[in-house]
């Protein structure tokens, strides 16, 4: 992964932005994997999300300056009313649970058809086991997730918002994932621009060059899928 990542957005003009949305359950790491990428940043005292927010990093791809809008929201039943608009022009998204909490994984299937019940059908989605640096404390084999995760077309990876472990490259393969999609139609997806042109994901795998770690190693047992 080139390491100049990061474009310089005072002297480069925008060519994407792609809305990314978080999904999952409450207390999952949502938010800390958005502070993680956005800001590298973790708060122990991370508190609750309330209603919706969103954070904006630049980047490049393939030599294109692209704008991630990644938006994040509690996963509570109450807050459930900001869906519709929430998912509304979305290209990508990750779809988190907490590795040591069963529950969460087994929430995915209802988040997922909420997820495809609103967004684009052509939606890069991702979905991230969370917290594999509390190894010791696993609740979901890899393999439970890798098989939902075939079974669905998505992707996967294991990350630790902690540690910094695939957090990056989680992202940057949603990023670039989308931006094939949209480079080869020639389209630009902004916020509410119609994204249903592109051509279908379904079986699209993911290849993730040697071991990404933001922490220099892939430490805690985490996973990948290719």
């Amino acid at each position: 992964m080139s390491s100049n990542l990061y474009a310089d957005h005072y002297n480069q003009k925008i060519d994407y932005v792609f809305k990314i949305v978080l999904i999952g359950d409450s207390a999952v790491g949502k938010s800390q994997l958005l502070a993680r990428f956005a800001r590298n940043e973790f708060s122990l005292d991370s508190k609750a999300t309330i209603g919706v927010e969103f954070q904006t990093k630049t980047l490049l791809v393939d030599n294109k300056t692209v704008k991630a809008q990644i938006w994040d929201t509690a996963g509570q039943e109450r807050y459930r009313a900001v869906t519709s608009a929430y998912y509304r022009g979305a290209v990508g998204a990750m779809l988190v649970y907490d590795l040591t909490k069963r529950q969460s994984f087994d929430h995915m299937a209802r988040w997922l058809e909420e997820l495809r019940g609103h967004a684009d059908k052509n939606i890069v989605i991702m979905l991230i086991a969370n917290k594999c640096d509390l190894g010791s404390l696993r609740a979901v084999p890899v393999e439970d997730a890798q098989e939902f995760a075939e079974r669905e077309n998505l992707f996967f990876m294991e990350t630790s918002a902690l540690q910094s472990t695939n957090v990056k490259g989680a992202f940057m393969t949603v990023l670039t994932e989308i931006y094939k999609i949209i480079s080869k139609n020639t389209l630009i997806a902004a916020p509410g621009a119609d994204y249903g042109k592109s051509q279908s994901l379904k079986g699209t795998r993911i290849i993730v060059p040697g071991q990404d770690s933001d922490s220099g190693g892939n430490s805690g047992g985490c996973c990948m899928s290719s």
